[in-house]
C-alpha cells in the first residue's frame, strides 16, 4: 500500500474523532476545526514538505550519479526505481524483471542495467514500505518533526554515500549502477530502525502492542486505503506506458529524454504531499464535525496551493527546459525529446498538482469515487489518445499532447465533481457501526 493509503488511515480516525462534544476537544482538534485556514494548513504542511522533498531527491541524486555512467544506465532508470508498490511486486520483479523492462522498451546495455538496479532495489523493497507506514503511524498523531528529520539526516548521508558505491571511492568497492541501489537500501534500512525505536520506545501516542487482529478494521482501512493505493499506481502506469511508447517510436535516446524529463512531474508529488497530509486531517476533522462548507473551502484553498506551486514549477521548465535535462545527460537526442515534453506538458503541471490536492482532501472526506474515476480519465486519454496521435501522426510531440489533455481533464473534473456536492450525497463514511 503507498505512503497515501496509508496516510487514509488519518482521514478515518479524524473524522471519529470529531464527532464528540465540543467541550471535549483537544487544542490540536479545535484548530483544525476553527484555525485560520490558510495559516493552519501551512504550519502542518512545511515538515511534510520537506521530508517528501528529500525523500524525492534521494532518487533525482541517484539519477545524476548514474547519468554519469551513460544513456544505457539511463534509458530505463525513471521506469525502474518508481515501480515500488511493495512486497508482492518485488517478488515479481525479481523474478520477471528482464521481461517486464524489455516490453517497456528495454535492450541490450539499458536492458542490463535497468535489472541490474532492478534487482537490488526490489530485493529491499519491503523496507521502503515499512519506513513509510512508520512515519505514517507517526504523522497520524500530529508529530510532522520526527518522520521529517530522520529522513532528511538519511538523505544527507545518502548524498555521499551514493557515489562512493557507485564509483569506488577510497576503501568502497566500485558496484556500478547496484551501487546507487545498495546505498538506497541501507538507508531504507536506517530509517526503519530509527522509526521502529521512536514508536517502541513509547515517546509515540500511538504505540505498537500485540492485539489480536479484527476484520471489521482491515475493512475499513482497507476501503480507503486500497483505492487511495490504486490511484497511486495510475501516474505510474502512465509514465511507464508512455515511456513504452516513446522507446518503440524513437529509441533509447529518447525513452531517456522522456524519463528525465517525467522525474520532475514526480517531484511534484512530494510537494503536494506536504499539504496533502494536512489536507486528509483537516477534511476528515471537519467533515465529521459536520462542517461541510468549511471542509469544501479547505479542499479548494488546498487546490489552489497546489495549483500555484505546481504551475509555476511547470512554467519555469517548459520556459528553460535545458536547465532541467542538462543536469541528467549531454546527449543531444535525450535533452530534445525531453525538453519538447517539457515545453507541451510543463504548462499543465498546474492541473496535476490540483488534482492530488483534491485527491488527498476526498480522503479526509472518505470519498475516492471521483479521484479514482479521474485517474482512470487521464490514463485512457494519455495512454489511449496518445497511442492513437502517435499512430496517426508518428511524432512523440502529439503524444505529449495527449499526457498533458490527461492532466489538465484529470485536475477539472475532480473541481467539477468536488464542487457540485460529490462528497455529501451518501451517508458519512464510519470507521465502525454505532453498536460497536
Amino acid at each position: 500500500m503507498s505512503v497515501a493509503a496509508l496516510d487514509a488511515t488519518v482521514g478515518l480516525g479524524a473524522r471519529e474523532a470529531a464527532v464528540v462534544a465540543p467541550a471535549e476537544l483537544s487544542p490540536r482538534t479545535r484548530a483544525l476545526l476553527r484555525g485560520p485556514i490558510v495559516a493552519t494548513l501551512l504550519r502542518m504542511a512545511w515538515p511534510n514538505v520537506l521530508v517528501m522533498v528529500a525523500q524525492a531527491a534521494t532518487g533525482l541524486i541517484e539519477t545524476w550519479f548514474v547519468s554519469k555512467l551513460g544513456t544505457d544506465a539511463l534509458a530505463m532508470h525513471a521506469v525502474i526505481i518508481h515501480v515500488a508498490l511493495g512486497a508482492v511486486f518485488s517478488g515479481i520483479m525479481l523474478g520477471f524483471g528482464r521481461p517486464i523492462y524489455g516490453a517497456l522498451g528495454g535492450a541490450g546495455g539499458e536492458l542490463d542495467a535497468a535489472v541490474t538496479y532492478s534487482n537490488v532495489v526490489f530485493a529491499g523493497s519491503v523496507l521502503l514500505w515499512l519506513l513509510n507506514g512508520l512515519a505514517s503511524i507517526i504523522r497520524g498523531t500530529g508529530n510532522m518533526l520526527v518522520p521529517a528529520l530522520v529522513i532528511c539526516v538519511g538523505v544527507a548521508v545518502l548524498v555521499p554515500l551514493s557515489p562512493l558505491l557507485i564509483f569506488g571511492i577510497g576503501p568502497f568497492p566500485a558496484l556500478g549502477i547496484a551501487g546507487g541501489g545498495v546505498a538506497l537500501v541501507l538507508f531504507y534500512a536506517a530509517g526503519t530502525a530509527v522509526l521502529a525505536w521512536y514508536i517502541l520506545s513509547g515517546r509515540n501516542i500511538a504505540r505498537l502492542r500485540p492485539t489480536r487482529p479484527r476484520w471489521p478494521l482491515f475493512r475499513e482501512i482497507l476501503g480507503v486505503g486500497a483505492v487511495a493505493a490504486v490511484t497511486s499506481v495510475q501516474t505510474n502506469v502512465i509514465i511507464a506506458l508512455a515511456t513504452a511508447l516513446v522507446a518503440t517510436a524513437a529509441g533509447a535516446g529518447a525513452a531517456a529524454g522522456y524519463g528525465t524529463s517525467a522525474r520532475l512531474e514526480y517531484l511534484l508529488v512530494p510537494l503536494v504531499f506536504g499539504l496533502g497530509a494536512p489536507l486528509v486531517a483537516l477534511v476528515g476533522t471537519n467533515v465529521g464535525a459536520g462542517e461541510r462548507k468549511r471542509a469544501l473551502r479547505i479542499a479548494f484553498v488546498g487546490g489552489a496551493l497546489a495549483f500555484a506551486i505546481t504551475e509555476a514549477i511547470g512554467v519555469v521548465a517548459a520556459i528553460w527546459p535545458q536547465a532541467w535535462i542538462a543536469l541528467f545527460s549531454a546527449d543531444p537526442r535525450v535533452i530534445e525529446t525531453g525538453a519538447d515534453y517539457l515545453r507541451i506538458v510543463g504548462p499543465s503541471y498546474g492541473f496535476f498538482g490540483l488534482a492530488l490536492a483534491l485527491y488527498f482532501a476526498s480522503q479526509g472526506a472518505g470519498r475516492l469515487f471521483w479521484p479514482l474515476t479521474a485517474g482512470f480519465l487521464r490514463m485512457l486519454v494519455a495512454i489511449a489518445g496518445g497511442w492513437l496521435a502517435l499512430r496517426l501522426t508518428g511524432s512523440l510531440n502529439w503524444l505529449f499532447a495527449a499526457l498533458a489533455l490527461g492532466l489538465v481533464l484529470h485536475g477539472l473534473t475532480l473541481v467539477v465533481a468536488i464542487g457540485t456536492g460529490a462528497w455529501f450525497r451518501n451517508p458519512p463514511m464510519r470507521l465502525t457501526s454505532p453498536a460497536a
